[in-house]
Order: C-alpha cells, then structure tokens, then sequence
C-alpha cells in the first residue's frame, strides 16, 4: 500500500538540482509556491505543469517517482474537486437532483483547483524532499534562520526538529505498511464493512503505530543523549553551504519559467 509512496524520501540521481544549494531550493520553491495560488487561467496553469515537468527531467526523476510523489494527496484533491464542483453555483448547470447542482463553471475551478494542488505537491517534492536530503533541508533552514538567533530564538533546534520530522516519514510509513500487513495475516480487514467497520479496523494499526513511534523517539533521545548533544552552540558543520556560480545559473533559468508562468497568466487575461 505504501511502498511507492516517496514523500520525504531521497532520490539520488546526481543531476544539477541535486548539487544545487538547499537554499536556493527553497527560495524558489517559495517563489513557485506563490505564483501557484496567483494563476487564475488555464494558460498559467499548462504552463505551470510544463516547467514542473521540465523540472522533473532536469532532475532526472523517473516518471514513477513523480507520480508517486502526489499519491499522498490524491484523496484530498478529489475532496477539494467535490467540494468546488457541488458548491459553486454560477454557470449553466450540467446535472441536477433536488438540491444537488453542478454547473459547468464548477467543473471548471474543481479541475482547475485540484490540478493546482497536483502540482504544488509534485513542484515539492521536485525542488525539495526527492532532491535535497533532510540534513541538507536542517542546515539551509538554520543558515536562512541565523540572524534570528540575535533575539533567542532556538534556530538550530527549530531545523533539527524539521530534519528528524523529514527523516521519520519514510520509516513511519515503513512502519504502517508492516503493521496493516501483521494484522492481515491475523485476519484484520480494511477493505470491506462500512466506514464505521473500516475506522475500527484502522484502530488496530494506529495503536501500535503510536507505541512504535514513542518508542523510536525515546531511543533517538537516548543516542543523542549518548553522544552529548547539547544543541548547536559551538557546533561546526563537515561540509559548510556555499553559493557557487551553478546555483546563480539555476536561479536564474528557474526565475526565468517563473517569469514564463506569469507572462501566460497574464496575457490570456
């Protein structure tokens, strides 16, 4: 069930992306964050989806990979595309059963709105989880955060929180997929029954997921304990981020299909 998820999994294929410096991974992904929420047509949104595959080849992400990084999401976005499609009202209504409406502008922002989402998760996973490792992440989130440190504020303890949340995705899912295969060879079913039945049955995953989680906490506490982890005063980083002339280039170019994305929104206004 779970084991072509790959949020929060590393996937080394050595492109240019990979060896781009985390932080400017996250500028951009901030960056294409909003221009998401600001593209209004579908000419932004084609051109959306064609930069975050052209990303997708500049990283040399397997077509598989790419999907399997929007799986996750795939139930909310069917939540966000009923949602539009049942509530908005405008439009020439499409079919109709009492109360039930669905017009033809619905449809429109429902596929527009879960396209949209689609593809902010796909963009994600691009520039940040499949290409940057959490160590990575932790470190540029504590390099962009440091002039925080001024007024007290626990930076580096913030990005080791990160970090140890990214690096426990995979083993936490690991983990659900071992424990719903444990219990079906006991017999438990989450396939058939109601949702009621369905729910209680997720109850005999849920219960030794948690134990198992505390369980991993308490043992990483332990080993940092161990090794006299004090926090980050007076730590000094093996391989110290540094902008080279490659991450300006890829800036660039990726400011560039920023820039493409919003010259198409903007000129089929």
């Amino acid at each position: 069930m779970f084991k072509n998820v790959s949020l929060g999994r590393y996937y080394d294929t050595g492109s240019v992306l990979h060896n781009t410096d985390p932080r400017v991974k996250i500028v951009l992904y901030l960056i294409y964050l909003i221009i998401t929420f600001m593209i209004n047509t579908w000419a932004g949104l084609l051109s959306l989806a064609l930069i975050t595959v052209l990303q997708g080849v500049a990283a040399k992400m397997p077509p598989k990979i790419m999907i399997s990084s929007v799986r996750p999401v795939i139930l909310l976005a069917l939540f966000i595309f009923a949602l539009n499609a049942f509530t908005q009202r405008q439009g020439t209504p499409v079919f109709q059963k009492g109360i039930i409406m669905v017009t033809d502008e619905g449809l429109k922002t429902a596929f527009f709105m879960s396209l949209r989402l689609i593809f902010l998760i796909m963009s994600t996973s691009i520039l940040l989880t499949l290409t940057t490792t959490p160590l990575k992440i932790s470190d540029a989130l504590e390099k962009m955060f440091s002039p925080l440190s001024v007024i007290k504020f626990p930076v580096h303890e913030m990005a080791m929180m990160m970090s140890i949340a990214l690096r426990f995705i995979p083993t936490l899912i690991d983990e659900t997929d071992k424990i719903m295969k444990a219990q079906a060879s006991r017999g438990a079913d989450y396939d058939t029954g109601n949702i009621i039945s369905r729910v209680k049955g997720y109850i005999t995953v849920l219960i030794p997921l948690f134990i198992s989680s505390f369980k991993r906490a308490e043992e990483l506490a332990t080993a940092m304990d161990a090794r006299c982890y004090r926090g980050g005063e007076g730590r000094t980083k093996l391989n110290p981020l540094k902008l080279t002339g490659r991450d300006a280039f890829v800036a660039l170019i990726m400011l560039i299909g920023a820039g493409l994305i919003l010259a198409a929104d903007f000129l089929v206004k």
